[in-house]
């Protein structure tokens, strides 16, 4: 049955779907390609799965999972045993978690997930217009039993139990506009789509000839990104909000997260967080059994459904 939308998607105790497939197609950030992105529904206890068409079908399938994860510069990345990976994931699974889509299929012509607007705004609108399905099966709860602490290159995280994600997170960089700056974010009390969905990603101007001699950020713009001088922002508009930049890293520790294969159930405190430290915490809290507990469905091999040309949504950036 599909439900109606009328309490956090977070909240529910039931796993779900999509109502319908949905079209993306944009520009990919690293790459600078159109890439043309398809979701589907999945049957329960598939997760979030990623199908390269572009790749041969017996090496195309990767998993949205923190054991997946293979790099973690300016983006996360995930691969299978095959080599073939996808990358700029954190944007997109941030979106599936606020809505409270437990099982996709994202068939995907390319190596890169669209950067579209550099938020997770036009990924969660599109799932709004298309609606969820809810499953049979309970959804998967990660709930954290003690307290679980990493420690990399001056960034910390730690998961302590609570009833519910909650997330503190404190930022520092040398610049005016952002210094040092905390938040807390009680997501049993504020929705992702209120809090963090709008928020975009950011760099520095000094830092584009560098990123592009690595191959990196070729389609970033200032339609995608918000880019800073050692003045102020170049994009014609400002910020969306005073605190753009914490409330984006906020956003990618919720799409990190995710990448656990459950809702994470806990109190994260997190300083100077990064794809890299949000991936650690997920693999330093399942190193020991001791640390969580999980509940709800079992994760198993994806079910996939037959294709299909109706879109119930599309969108073009």
């Amino acid at each position: 049955m599909t439900e109606s939308f009328t309490v956090p998607a977070t909240e529910s105790v039931f796993q779900h779907t999509l109502a319908a497939p949905v079209r993306v197609c944009g520009v990919a950030l690293h790459t600078g390609e159109m890439v043309e992105m398809v979701m589907y529904p999945a049957a329960e206890n598939t997760g979030i799965v990623f199908v390269r068409t572009d790749v041969e079908a017996s090496k195309n399938l990767v998993e949205a999972r923190y054991d997946r994860v293979v790099e973690t510069t300016l983006g996360t990345t995930i691969a299978n045993a095959h080599g073939t990976s996808v990358s700029t994931i954190e944007h997109l699974v941030a979106a599936l978690w606020g809505y409270g889509i437990d099982n996709v299929r994202i068939e995907l012509k390319g190596p890169e997930v669209p950067i579209m607007d550099g938020s997770s705004e036009p990924f969660y609108f599109l799932l709004e217009c298309t609606g969820r399905t809810r499953q049979d099966a309970a959804r998967m709860v990660l709930e954290v039993l003690r307290p679980v602490r990493v420690e990399e290159h001056g960034c910390t995280a730690e998961a302590l139990p609570a009833e519910h994600l909650q997330l503190d997170i404190g930022i520092a960089y040398h610049h005016e506009l952002l210094q040092e700056q905390y938040a807390s974010y009680d997501f049993s009390e504020t929705s992702f789509k209120q809090s963090l969905s709008r928020a975009r990603t950011f760099g520095f101007l000094r830092d584009v000839e560098k990123m592009h001699a690595m191959g990196l950020a070729r389609g970033g713009s200032l339609h995608n990104a918000i880019v800073l001088t050692d003045d102020g922002v170049m994009n014609t508009g400002g910020l969306r909000y005073n605190d753009e930049f914490i409330r984006h890293k906020a956003l990618d520790c919720v799409g990190d997260y995710f990448l656990c294969g459950a809702h994470l159930q806990a109190h994260v405190r997190t300083f100077k967080p990064g794809h890299g430290i949000n991936n650690s915490l997920l693999r330093a809290i399942f190193a020991d059994q001791a640390n969580y507990r999980l509940r709800g469905g079992q994760v198993a091999m994806p079910v996939l459904p037959s294709k299909t040309t109706e879109h119930s949504a599309v969108l073009v950036a």
